[in-house]
């Protein structure tokens, strides 16, 4: 008969975890994803008797927990890692001697095509932010700078002032996923609505207090969750049904190589060290980009 879990005060344990993916330079959204994963897995266990364990048969129900309650199966994963990783961290630190989570397998989800957004879309999302005040010009610069460049919305976040060349048109990402840092280039559209930007934040009561790139208003800076709701509400106003900034990621993997440029120009843009991940973030517009290749290759004119 296997050993019964040891018992932990996984909660308190929790809060050190979180301090150990901090030092390791995790960014916010990964410590926020990890994190939700454990606190969702022992408020499991609280609402249906179950002791605050880790093991395999728990750890199933609160997946299918999920499933059952209509969260998309990618959202479980997410939640799975959390406490397997959970798990592994409390091995690394001596608080397990085995990892009772060790070889489970995430739940299968199935790959979902998404389609980018076409330049109809993109201009209505940027005319949504037509305006003269900071809010406005921020948004502006930021939809066009995520649709052009592809960066994620923690990079985009993450930029300070001094990480934007207007004038030679780049931005240095210096956290990019897994820590890895990038330079990205971007266009004179692009840098004229960041520059109209950083003229309006000069007005900004903290412009010399910090050197994030993006303010909010009425003196507040700019989280993560600060641009999903400044996005959604342009969205709103552009008339897009189920936005979501990650959306821009897809719409500049697309535009890329249907513009002709290589995939290898656009993993590095993009900070992808996968070729998998390219095909994932521009399979809906693959066969689109092949028909328009085709035909501009002629090779039925004999």
């Amino acid at each position: 008969m296997p050993p019964s879990p040891k018992r932990l005060d996984l909660p308190s344990l929790l809060s050190s975890w979180e301090v150990g993916l901090r030092a390791e330079r995790k960014s916010p959204q990964t410590v926020k994803s990890y994190t939700t994963g454990v606190t969702q897995y022992l408020a499991y266990c609280a609402a249906h008797g179950r002791p605050a364990v880790l093991d395999r048969r728990t750890l199933a129900l609160f997946v299918d927990d999920l499933l059952s309650k209509g969260l998309q199966a990618s959202t479980a994963t997410s939640r799975q890692l959390g406490v397997r990783r959970f798990s592994a961290w409390l091995v690394e630190e001596g608080e397990l001697d085995a990892d009772p989570l060790l070889g489970v397998k995430s739940p299968k989800i199935d790959t979902k095509v998404i389609e980018p957004l076409v330049e109809e879309q993109i201009k209505a999302l940027i005319k949504a932010c037509a305006g003269k005040d900071l809010r406005e010009r921020r948004d502006e610069a930021i939809v066009r700078f995520m649709a052009e460049t592809g960066a994620r919305a923690g990079e985009v976040v993450g930029l300070a002032v001094h990480d934007v060349d207007v004038r030679n048109g780049t931005a240095i990402i210096r956290r990019g996923k897994g820590g890895k840092g990038r330079t990205v280039p971007f266009g004179p559209q692009t840098g004229l609505a960041l520059d109209r930007y950083l003229r309006t934040r000069r007005g900004h009561s903290l412009s010399d207090r910090t050197d994030a790139l993006w303010l909010g208003d009425r003196g507040k800076g700019f989280s993560y969750d600060a641009l999903h709701k400044s996005l959604a509400h342009r969205a709103a106003l552009a008339g897009i049904e189920g936005f979501r900034p990650h959306l821009l990621r897809h719409t500049a993997a697309h535009r890329w190589l249907a513009a002709g440029g290589s995939e290898g120009g656009l993993m590095a843009v993009a900070g992808w060290t996968r070729p998998d991940m390219l095909l994932r973030y521009t399979k809906a517009q693959a066969s689109a980009r092949a028909a328009q290749e085709a035909r501009a290759l002629g090779l039925g004119d004999f």
